[in-house]
Formats: structure tokens, sequence, C-alpha cells
């Protein structure tokens, strides 16, 4: 597969390779340098650095569930 670089330096990935990596508008892709090449893949919320958040959550309060927040619309000021 062959991507275009623009004079701004900016690539459109095809939209199979989006689905693919599982990301959306505003997400963050990571790109790694390794010793045959880059590979790219999506920036994730590290979920056990959440874990020091704990105590800040009022008991009987009910588990947040990301994937549902993520699905839903977003203003993209948020997104940064």
């Amino acid at each position: 597969m062959i991507v275009k670089i623009t004079s701004k330096r900016q690539v459109t990935l095809p939209e199979r390779v989006v689905e693919a990596l599982g990301a959306g508008p505003a997400d963050q892709l990571e790109l790694n340098e390794g010793p045959d090449g880059f590979t790219i893949r999506p920036r994730r919320i590290d979920y056990f650095r959440l874990g020091t958040l704990r105590s800040k959550i009022p008991p009987g309060h009910p588990p947040f569930d990301i994937k549902s927040f993520r699905k839903q619309a977003y203003d993209p000021v948020f997104r940064d």
C-alpha cells in the first residue's frame, strides 16, 4: 500500500487502515522506530495509571464504561 505525503508533510491513511487500528477522528497515533522500520498504533489509555484515582470515587458510584464513552459524540475542543 502506498500513501502520498503532502507539501505540509501530512498523510491520509486509507479507511480500512484506520478501522483496523480502531482509531477515529482526533485520536492520537503512536509511531515507534524499531530495527525493521516504524510501527504505527493507536495511543491508548493506560488503565493502570488510573488506579491511583480509585480513592477519589465515591462509594456506590457506578463503574465508568470507557468504551461507550468513546462512542458518544464529542466536542473536538476536548480531544487535544
